[in-house]
């Protein structure tokens, strides 16, 4: 994450990678692409390529695909633990299974360019608010976590959250939230909350109360120019915006306010419900949402705990009250007490207790929302759902990569890897004003497995003729069906 200093006026501004994602349709892509091409004929042949293209490589990964959906089957939380009874699997052949299924799905994520959530990112998510205000913890008691934690002890990967034990959270695609609102109750608990953090300085016991900040999480500062100049780089900055960093000025606490959050624009959750006593249940939940805001992330955790006021509310509520009835105590023992002095610190004891209820059970009520949203519209699917999603998802993500590249080579002509990988980027920036980081490497890969490119003497990468490259890949099954339902 990354502040921003413009003046006066401080921005947040959180830093992710960019992703190797191809945010274009295909259909657009090959369209937009064949209409850049000047002659007729070159435009059928690139058309016939780009179908030959794609029935290749669905070919290629259709016995994959196949396999996987077959594993997911013994798993399935509807109909597994029947087909596995069936299958009179003993345990170590379920364990061997399993794992066999986790080691598909994983390596479908990667090729679908969904990342695992890494304790980076889970620090920077829980380092802000958005309109989740409660705390939302996982009841872990009800979570498996010898799946996981077997699977990652075979397949090491860096900087793992604490809690990939017993789930995983993928995210793929940077978006943005925003909400327009008067927020009074959220504004009223700001303006406490600050002057909390000023009595807890003032008494020098935020040393007590404050949380260690994880040493991972790095915070840059940086000019406007600065964040301007380098968003050409393989990183993306997104400005977060929130009511704990607002000035307390008179527009900002009776108008109308505007807060932006950054969001994962899909993001899947697998995890396993820990078996009763005296069962053994292998389903393996598989678990599709859309347009999370990083800061509201525990919507999608599952086996979520009923939430309640934190240690830290109960401490300001027990802290307030001790102050309020010391401060009453010490006025009734005046000679000549004064019986309005004593009606104001009454008064404004009730009313604390009564807005830190309110605010409880407006934010409870907030929070029903979000997961019934979450549930309804944020839910794109589940299971086997979520997963023939994905097999199509890898094979429009690998057809558009060689797409991509092959009409480079054809229109530009011969270039290293490096110089492939900047035109590449600068095309889909230039005819599609959208930015990716292309995975050059592997689509230069699978043009030179399809045998539609050559190297020459020096290694630059260079494309067979439109019409030669028909030729070498020939004519795949689906053309020749078609052929015979023509003739």
């Amino acid at each position: 994450m990354a502040e921003a200093n413009a003046g006066k006026e401080k921005k947040e501004v959180v830093r992710l990678e960019r992703e190797s994602v191809i945010p274009i349709m295909k259909p657009k892509l090959i369209m937009k692409l064949a209409y850049l091409i000047e002659h007729q004929s070159d435009k059928e042949e690139f058309l016939k390529l780009c179908k030959r293209v794609e029935y290749t490589i669905r070919a290629w990964y259709h016995l994959q695909f196949d396999d996987m959906m077959e594993l997911f089957a013994l798993f399935d939380p509807v109909h597994g633990a029947k087909k596995l009874q069936q299958q009179n699997f003993s345990s170590e052949e379920i364990d061997m299974l399993e794992q066999n299924f986790l080691s598909y799905f994983f390596r479908v994520m990667e090729k679908s360019n969904f990342n695992i959530v890494n304790d980076d990112e889970v620090e920077l998510a829980h380092s802000g608010q958005y309109l989740l205000n409660l705390p939302i913890k996982v009841d872990e008691s009800k979570l498996d976590n010898k799946l996981l934690s077997k699977y990652f002890k075979e397949h090491h990967h860096e900087n793992l959250p604490d809690f990939s034990d017993k789930y995983v959270i993928f995210r793929r695609g940077i978006g943005l939230d925003c909400t327009s609102n008067f927020f009074f109750m959220e504004k009223v608990d700001m303006i406490i909350a600050r002057a909390w953090r000023r009595f807890l300085e003032k008494t020098r016991l935020q040393k007590l109360f404050s949380r260690k900040k994880n040493s991972k999480l790095k915070i840059d500062s940086k000019k406007n120019d600065d964040l301007a100049s380098e968003i050409e780089d393989k990183e993306l900055y997104v400005e977060r915006i929130r009511l704990e960093t607002m000035d307390l000025s008179f527009r900002n606490l009776f108008g109308m306010v505007t807060i932006q959050e950054p969001t994962f624009e899909e993001v899947i959750v697998l995890y396993r419900r820990k078996s009763p006593k005296g069962q053994d249940d292998r389903a393996i939940h598989v678990k599709h949402f859309k347009n999370i805001p990083m800061a509201d992330m525990e919507l999608v955790l599952p086996e979520k705990k009923n939430p309640s006021l934190t240690p830290m509310d109960w401490v300001q509520f027990i802290v307030s009250v001790v102050i309020g009835l010391v401060t009453l105590v010490s006025s009734l023992e005046m000679p000549k007490a004064d019986f309005w002095v004593v009606i104001a610190i009454l008064s404004a004891l009730a009313g604390y207790c009564a807005k830190i209820y309110f605010s409880f059970q407006q934010n409870m009520a907030t929070y029903q929302n979000l997961i019934t949203q979450s549930m309804y519209d944020k839910q794109l699917d589940s299971g086997k759902g979520t997963l023939l999603h994905l097999c199509d998802d890898v094979i429009q993500q690998e057809v558009k990569e060689v797409i991509i590249a092959y009409y480079i080579l054809m229109e530009n002509g011969k270039a290293t890897s490096d110089d492939l990988d900047l035109q590449c980027e600068e095309l889909i920036q230039e005819e599609f004003g959208l930015q990716c980081n292309f995975e050059v490497m592997d689509a230069v890969q699978k043009l030179e497995r399809l045998g539609i490119i050559t190297r020459d003497s020096i290694g630059r990468i260079c494309c067979v003729p439109l019409k030669r490259a028909n030729e070498i890949i020939g004519a795949t099954t689906e053309e020749l069906v078609m052929k015979a339902r023509q003739s």
